[in-house]
C-alpha cells in the first residue's frame, strides 16, 4: 500500500478509531471538526486520496458508508518492556491483539512483560500490558503505572512518584530496588490501562 502524507495518516486513524468506537462511520462535518478545517474540500480531497491509495472505500452517494480496508483487527503490540531490569525500547507492531468488544482509550498499544518486579500488582511475566500515550507526564497523578523510558538504560513498567526535579520508579515486588533519577532522564511513554492474562 502506498505510503500516506501526514494530513492523510491522521485522517486516517481518526476515521479508524471513531468506527471503531461507534461502529458506524462519521459525516463530511464531523471530519471538518476532527481535522480542524473549515471546509470540506481538503477533506473530500484527502478521502479521495485514502481510497485511490486502497485505505478506504464507500457507496457513492451514499452518506456514511465509509468502510477501513485492511485493517490489522485489535490493538497493536509494540514488543516488551521489563518489569525488572531495563531494556531497550519498542517502535514497530510485531503483532495484533484482538480482544473482541473490550473498548479502549484512542492510540492505546501494548507490551509484553519481560520479568516480575510488578508481582504484587498483579502484572507477570507473559502478561500483556496495556498503555495509552501520556499527553502531559507532568501531570501524572503519583502511584500510576508507567511505562517509562530511563536515558542511558532503557525502558521499564514501574509505579511513577515524582518529587521536585525528581523521579522515582518503583516496582512492586521488595526484591527490586526502586530506580531514583532526574526528572529530566524519565521520559513516561504510556500509562497503564488494563492487563490481559493468557490462560491456557
Amino acid at each position: 500500500m502506498k505510503k500516506l502524507t501526514e494530513a492523510q495518516q491522521e485522517l486516517y486513524d481518526w476515521l479508524v478509531e471513531y468506527i471503531r468506537t461507534h461502529q458506524h462511520s462519521p459525516s463530511i462535518r464531523q471530519m471538518m471538526q476532527a481535522m480542524n478545517l473549515k471546509s470540506p474540500a481538503p477533506v473530500q480531497s484527502r478521502l479521495e486520496h485514502l481510497r485511490n491509495k486502497g485505505y478506504l472505500e464507500w457507496s457513492e452517494g451514499k452518506a456514511r458508508t465509509i468502510r477501513i480496508l485492511n485493517l490489522k483487527p485489535g490493538i497493536p503490540v509494540l514488543g516488551a518492556i521489563a518489569a525488572g531490569g531495563l531494556i531497550e525500547p519498542f517502535t514497530d507492531a510485531v503483532e495484533h491483539v484482538d480482544l473482541g468488544n473490550l473498548s479502549f482509550p484512542p492510540k492505546t498499544y501494548a507490551l509484553r512483560v519481560n520479568g516480575d518486579s510488578m508481582i504484587e500488582d498483579s502484572i507477570i511475566d507473559g502478561d500483556l500490558v496495556f498503555l495509552r500515550p501520556v499527553a502531559e507526564p507532568d501531570m501524572l497523578k503519583n502511584g500510576t503505572v508507567v511505562a517509562a523510558r530511563v536515558e542511558g538504560y532503557g525502558t521499564t513498567l514501574k509505579r511513577f512518584y515524582r518529587q521536585g526535579d525528581r523521579v522515582t520508579l518503583k516496582p512492586a515486588n521488595p526484591q527490586y530496588n526502586p530506580i531514583e533519577v532526574p526528572a529530566m532522564q524519565v521520559e513516561v511513554q504510556g500509562s497503564l490501562v488494563g492487563v490481559w492474562r493468557h490462560c491456557q
